[in-house]
């Protein structure tokens, strides 16, 4: 049987070779059409990629793949790189320069590229590598022919189909096929083909040609939703070693259950009567959950550790227990084992853990997420738990995995759901202020900034940051008052109650302006907004607002003795689709004036057609967040 594998193989390999050596491909960077080099920092002039199937633990990709470079931000998409670990065997490896002539100027053997780790310096350890081309070109344009053989035993990790992988990238001819020589089954799902100029010829063999490269457009909702895909997955799947089944996530979730966490969850007993103890004077289970995860924050530190069944499998708790540190695997098995000796059930998730919002594919299982959380279901409620970090609050999600489908792995099987969506009174931010300003136009003020939600994401950093960066943090953030001087800090971390307050006294020389016997002064001066969405003759894409937020803001502002009020007007109010703003001035007395502002932004998709008017409702906020009032010194 193995011998007739390697006779495929071979048989298969000599045939993609006949075929890529006569497809006429000219590597002369003047015959690429125009209509390809507009919008590009590289075009892809051939790209093949088949993926053999020879059984459900045994998978042989072969690649072809040619790039005409035109800048240095075309570099990146040479593609001409490959991992490798114990499973991974890089058969071939070659690569072969020409010129903007298409004259071969160079050429590379498997031991000409560059090996490295294929984890950052933050990994304590890890089995993964990758081979590389590192090529600096002397002269654009630049075409590169790379070409790969690489046979894999773990079939977790079908290569994905995507023609265009990133803005600026024009693609003159791609193709993937699947060839499956085995009895196991593939499930594929498309994406996104209707609207580019693809050629299904079969589920799991597709072209494309002539696609033209995508320019990136602010609030994009992201490359991966735009472009043409093809996703595929093995019914059933090895990953190092470990067999598995995966027809939905139900299959896969009893698998990673059964096969990935099922006995890493032991604990030693000191740690179990430790947790009992911590939770004796409670019956609440959501109490108790909160005191085990403020005993694991205290008793852990994350390190990634990428070693295990292809970096899925968690360290064993017991180890965490004895080590204190894990990655994110390791460090929310353990807090599950935790909760598990005091009776608090919960469930080991898998997500996208981003800024930008990604969530599991609902509808099509194959192995994907980057990252692990843990859900503690409470009443109609799932809480999740962020167990790599050592100052999150409990059950805070907001900026890295808020608002997406993830994966729960429960006895029964994976389940899809739904983390928690913050809207925009739950991402406040308040600001409060006492300004003094003098006849100078000096100001001194002691400000509250008190922060909720995504808004304490933003803001939470600065809890640990020492006193200088402190204050260099303040001076960025109120960068519109120049010659400011911060005087004090104060910060007030309320975890239980997820609320960030600030407490700043600061001054500054020369704020406002003055013009004779008067002052320029504008008063909103700690909650300015100053970027306008770029503008775009013609928008070609969608865009996403990812996260709503609310902004309140409330200054007083004391007149010194000699100073009036010349001129000032009353306010403003703009609403929209988008969101809503509002500002008033009020003067109290004769030597107090008022100043407030509310500012809510929603979230949501919206069409293209609709990102002028959102243009124009930012373009007005930041017209009316530089109000003036002329002050008069008599």
């Amino acid at each position: 049987m193995k011998y007739i594998k390697a006779l495929l193989v071979c048989v298969f390999s000599l045939l993609f070779a006949v075929s890529s050596s006569q497809s006429d491909i000219d590597y002369k960077a003047s015959t690429i059409p125009i209509s390809l080099k507009i919008k590009a920092n590289a075009v892809v002039r051939f790209d093949k990629q088949i993926v053999e199937i020879n059984d459900f633990d045994d998978m042989y990709i072969t690649t072809k793949r040619i790039v005409t470079v035109f800048n240095e931000y075309g570099n990146r998409h040479q593609n001409a790189f490959e991992g490798y670990d114990g499973n991974t065997k890089i058969k071939k490896m070659e690569a072969r320069i020409y010129n903007e002539s298409g004259e071969e100027i160079k050429k590379f053997k498997l031991r000409d590229f560059s090996d490295q780790s294929a984890v950052s310096g933050g990994t304590l350890y890890s089995d993964s590598r990758v081979k590389y081309l590192s090529y600096t070109p002397v002269k654009y344009p630049y075409t590169i022919e790379y070409v790969s053989e690489v046979q894999m035993k773990s079939t977790a990790f079908v290569p994905q189909w995507r023609p265009i992988d990133d803005y600026y990238v024009s693609v003159e001819n791609s193709e993937y096929k699947i060839i499956n020589n085995s009895d196991v089954k593939i499930r594929t799902k498309s994406e996104n083909f209707d609207t580019y100029n693809i050629e299904a010829l079969s589920d799991i063999h597709v072209k494309a040609e002539n696609l033209s490269g995508i320019k990136y457009e602010a609030y994009n909702p992201g490359i991966s939703n735009i472009v043409p895909s093809l996703k595929s997955a093995l019914s059933t799947f090895n990953m190092e070693g470990v067999k598995g089944e995966n027809n939905n996530w139900e299959d896969f979730g009893k698998w990673m259950y059964n096969k990935l966490i099922t006995g890493t969850d032991a604990i030693p007993q000191s740690a179990i009567d430790e947790v009992k103890a911590l939770t004796a004077n409670t019956t609440d289970n959501l109490e108790k959950a909160k005191q085990v995860y403020q005993y694991m924050q205290d008793k852990t530190r994350y390190i990634s550790v990428q070693v295990g069944i292809g970096g899925w499998k968690p360290m064993d708790a017991m180890d965490v227990d004895k080590l204190g540190y894990s990655d994110c695997k390791g460090l929310t098995n353990y807090t599950k084992a935790l909760l598990e000796a005091v009776g608090v059930p919960s469930y080991y998730t898998v997500v996208w853990g981003d800024n930008d919002i990604k969530s599991i594919d609902s509808e099509f299982s194959v192995t994907e997420g980057n990252h692990v959380i843990l859900c503690v279901p409470h009443n109609e409620e799932n809480i999740f738990l962020e167990c790599t970090s050592q100052t999150n609050p409990f059950g805070f999600t907001a900026g890295f995995t808020d608002d997406r489908d993830v994966l729960l792995v429960t006895p029964e099987g994976g389940k899809i759901t739904h983390t928690k969506v913050y809207n925009a009174e739950d991402s406040q931010q308040i600001t409060t202020a006492n300004i003094n300003i003098t006849a100078t136009g000096d100001i001194s003020a002691q400000v509250e900034v008190k922060t909720t939600g995504y808004q304490y994401s933003l803001h939470e950093h600065v809890v640990n940051q020492s006193l200088r960066d402190q204050k260099l943090n303040y001076k960025e953030y109120w960068d519109n008052i120049n010659n400011l001087e911060v005087l004090s800090i104060d910060i007030n971390n309320d975890k239980n109650g997820v609320v960030l307050k600030e407490t700043i006294a600061l001054k500054a020389s020369n704020y406002a302006s003055k013009s004779g016997n008067r002052l320029i002064l504008m008063p909103n001066m700690f909650n300015r907004m100053t970027n306008i969405p770029p503008r775009y003759e013609k928008r070609n894409l969608d865009f996403k607002l990812q996260r709503a937020y609310k902004d309140v803001d409330e200054f007083i502002i004391d007149l010194p003795e000699g100073i009036v009020v010349e001129a000032m007007g009353e306010g403003e109010k703009v609403e929209s689709k988008f969101g809503f703003y509002e500002y008033k001035i009020e003067q109290i007395d004769s030597s107090k004036l008022k100043y407030s502002r509310t500012h809510i932004m929603n979230k949501g998709n919206y069409s293209k057609e609709d990102y002028s008017a959102f243009r124009d409702f930012k373009k007005q906020i930041v017209k009316l967040d530089k109000t003036k009032i002329v002050l008069k010194v008599n």
